[in-house]
């Protein structure tokens, strides 16, 4: 379950961090409905039902959730994170006090729903450019709080995770070049700033114009160069020009009706915002088993 971009114990770190703080807004002083209706020695068993098509994706947080607020109920998943689904399918069922499963349903489903709508679409987004050797990238517009578990979607629906904050890579865009004179100033200072700071971090430049792409090729010591909002044929033009020399991203209003094309050009990565911010989420039902 781990993503790739940070050490399992920091994981597990946030992860509890985020479930605790979770339950506090959820519970608040007591999930009084439950408390009322529902005996606390009574068990039973929940089932997670799929009502949707696409790939699932959260099941070992509900895991950890379901433990998280009570050790002693049973968790048996019936699918794994990525996995295809369909509607009518079961992804996991969950047995003990029904009304600690209750308490935290919502929470589960919140988190799976939307999970598991990123994983789907970054699966049929890099189905689609697949055969033209273009890798999907996610960015940093994602839900506060939630990062690391968005982009742990998008690994997981076979997307390659950008930059994951502010802190671990150098990403020069339009406003820091224009606010510090031109490309080429943004880059000194920045690598002036890194040799200071003694920071081993990968420097991506943002071009508007295939003018800022000649300045750039000019520049040493840049990993990748970001065209952004490109047409398709001024990003052909681009990556040509570019011609493997440095790596090559494309970005701005690109989606599933024009990805293809985009993909077509040769350039090396696509990054789209919508991956975590403009996407639907898959429909899931947890529904106490009858007797």
């Amino acid at each position: 379950m781990n993503p790739p971009f940070i050490s399992p114990e920091k994981f597990q770190h946030y992860l509890h961090q985020f479930i605790q703080l979770s339950l506090n807004e959820d519970i608040g002083d007591g999930d009084h409905t439950t408390l009322s209706t529902i005996h606390k020695d009574q068990c039973g068993t929940a089932r997670l039902m799929v009502k949707d098509h696409g790939w699932i994706c959260g099941i070992a947080i509900a895991e950890q959730v379901f433990h998280f607020y009570d050790k002693s109920l049973i968790f048996t998943p019936f699918k794994q994170d990525g996995e295809e689904v369909g509607h009518g399918e079961f992804a996991f069922s969950v047995s003990g006090h029904v009304a600690s499963i209750l308490t935290t349903e919502r929470l589960v489903l919140n988190i799976m729903q939307r999970l598991s709508g990123i994983t789907t679409k970054t699966r049929m987004l890099t189905r689609m450019i697949e055969p033209f050797g273009t890798r999907l990238l996610d960015t940093r517009k994602t839900t506060p709080g939630m990062r690391l578990l968005e982009k742990w979607a998008v690994f997981t629906g076979g997307g390659v995770n950008h930059r994951i904050g502010l802190y671990d890579m150098i990403l020069i865009k339009d406003n820091h070049i224009d606010a510090a004179g031109s490309i080429t100033n943004a880059v000194v200072k920045t690598q002036e700033y890194l040799k200071k700071k003694a920071l081993n971090l990968e420097i991506e430049v943002e071009a508007r114009t295939l003018d800022d792409v000649r300045e750039i090729l000019g520049l040493q010591g840049i990993r990748r160069v970001l065209l952004d909002n490109f047409d398709t044929e001024t990003l052909a033009r681009a990556v040509s020009l570019v011609d493997h020399r440095l790596e090559t991203e494309a970005s701005g209003s690109i989606n599933e009706t024009n990805i293809v094309e985009y993909a077509k050009t040769g350039v090396d990565y696509i990054s789209s915002g919508s991956l975590t911010h403009t996407v639907r989420p898959l429909d899931l039902s947890l529904k106490i088993v009858k007797e």
